[in-house]
């Protein structure tokens, strides 16, 4: 058996699996310090379905707490980058464009020294030891605790970053020190930001991995321990303390995850309607679409995997309003606040949960108190809910084709079995608990995303050198080898690239090898 647990900004979710069956399904609100709801979360699946701790194997959490601190800019630890790449790179600095509120709360700073590679792998300039020998004094004297390297075409040549991390670890032993590639890709700037807020939450991941353990050995479950990934995919505890901007999306990934696994559709929309938003998002293959331009977070541009998802403020916990004789839902939510102020609660805010009820599409709180809301109110506010996620589905299609919708989380509710433009609409089994099924179901996943020059008649080679680094990344992170196969592959040409230059994208994903002993 495996335990599957989704901690999101209204409710922490979580399943029991036994195989593919699903044993018993939980969802209670999200605590403040959150690992008190796992702990309730994991209580509840006991008392729903009683089994032995020692009989888990594996337990799955995707879980909000880092993608929450950079957007409220809160819990980060002093950080610096250096960047390798002087002569060049100096006209856009460090951290250029970055909000204050983050600059300020990371206490950053930011050194351009010599170094870097050509696409093709050939030196910049060589590195200068006397400028890192600089840069790790005034490091210690101004109190940093993490640092971020990035060097121009790392992903290509990753040498001096290395040989950089290697010598500040050697003067500053207490200092994390985070990588640029084996963060993000190709893209110096977004790269580089992504490498920054990865190297600021490195203390948090640290508090979080053993505040999640701890939690799970109170309740007797001394299983291996797994954090969900942006792309679908699972890392240990160990490889989130080192990557935690790896878990940035791991809550939208695990519903389309677990959408595809519970409706059986592979390619579809899936749209997720939580407390506060709804997430829509496109399933190909039964993994996400990946977005394609770089990701903004809390105001800094990135480029690491990230799921194409749209999100709109319409969810469970969303504040119903009329406003000039029309009834508006959202953006803004009561979020986990929903059992004190939602009506049906006994609260004095109406929220998309309480037009639910009222329209006899949920048995929740007391309909009772509901009861004198106008029907036509009612269906005027659900009937903007619904032409809200179903303008947002049809963003997100790429060709004109109508495309089946499945929809999951328990704001789903809210929505009609039929959407305008879907091809079919399809609510299955335990949709409310999508997410942490989702989570329960991941596998272990590898990736290469590198320039390559391709010399005439060389193209297969290259690719299957890139196809077999990638499942050996899948197998080194714990993927069975008799499993692992290739779900991804791009080529893309750089014109203004010398050399036939091609960026080549390789997936590949295997299932998690289980203790059966």
């Amino acid at each position: 058996m495996r335990i599957g647990i989704d901690v999101g900004g209204t409710n922490t979710d979580a399943v029991l699996l036994s195989g593919n069956t699903i044993l018993a399904e939980t969802k209670s609100a999200t605590s403040a310090d959150v690992t008190s709801g796992i702990s309730d979360a994991l209580n509840e699946l006991r008392r729903k379905h009683s089994f032995e701790p020692a009989s888990i194997q594996a337990v799955m959490i995707g879980t909000t707490h880092f993608i929450n601190a950079i957007v409220e800019a809160d819990r980060l630890c002093p950080t610096a980058v250096v960047r390798l790449g002087l002569p060049v790179t100096e006209a856009l600095p460090p951290l250029v464009g970055w909000p204050d509120n983050l600059l300020r709360a990371i206490s950053a700073r930011g050194y351009l020294c010599h170094g870097g590679h050509e696409f093709d792998g050939t030196t910049i300039s060589a590195l200068d030891y006397s400028e890192i020998n600089r840069v790790a004094a005034d490091l210690g004297e101004h109190g940093i605790r993490s640092v971020a390297i990035s060097s121009v075409f790392s992903p290509v040549n990753a040498e001096m970053e290395a040989e950089v991390a290697a010598l500040l670890r050697e003067k500053l032993p207490s200092v994390h020190i985070s990588t640029s590639h084996e963060i993000g890709r190709i893209g110096l700037l977004e790269r580089e930001s992504a490498t920054v807020i990865n190297a600021a939450l490195r203390e948090l991941a640290d508090q979080v991995c053993t505040g999640l353990a701890t939690t799970l050995a109170h309740a007797g479950i001394h299983a291996p321990l797994y954090l969900s990934q942006n792309d679908g995919t699972l890392m240990d505890v160990g490889y989130a303390r080192e990557y935690p901007v790896a878990t940035f999306a791991s809550g939208p990934t695990n519903s389309m995850r677990g959408a595809a696994f519970l409706s059986g559709l592979e390619d579809c929309a899936v749209v997720d309607v939580g407390g506060t938003t709804s997430d829509v998002g496109i399933l190909r293959s039964g993994f996400p679409r990946e977005a394609t331009a770089e990701v903004s977070v809390g105001g800094v541009r990135t480029n690491f995997r990230m799921p194409d998802v749209l999100s709109v403020g319409i969810g469970g916990g969303s504040r119903v309003r009329e406003e000039n004789a029309t009834v508006t839902v959202g953006p803004d939510s009561v979020g986990y606040r929903l059992r004190d102020e939602a009506m049906v609660f006994g609260g004095q805010t109406m929220t998309a949960t309480d037009l639910a009820v009222a329209a006899g599409k949920a048995a929740i709180g007391d309909p009772s108190l509901v009861g004198h809301i106008d029907s036509a109110f009612v269906r005027a506010g659900l009937d903007a809910i619904a032409e809200q996620v179903a303008t947002t589905v049809d963003r997100m299609r790429t060709s004109s084709n109508p495309v089946p919708v499945a929809l999951v989380g328990g704001g789903s509710i809210l929505l009609p079995d039929e959407l305008a433009g879907a091809a079919k609409v399809v609510r299955p089994d335990h949709y409310s608990v999508a997410n942490a099924v989702g989570a329960a179901i991941a596998q272990i996943g590898g990736e290469v995303d590198r320039i390559f020059p391709i010399a005439p008649g060389q193209r297969d080679e290259v690719l299957d050198t890139a196809k077999h680094e990638a499942v050996d990344k899948a197998v080194a992170a714990g993927a069975d080898p008799t499993s692992v196969e290739i779900v991804d592959v791009e080529e893309v040409p750089i014109a203004y690239l010398p050399g036939n230059a091609t960026r080549v994208r390789v997936r590949a994903v295997g299932n998690l090898i289980l203790d059966n002993s």
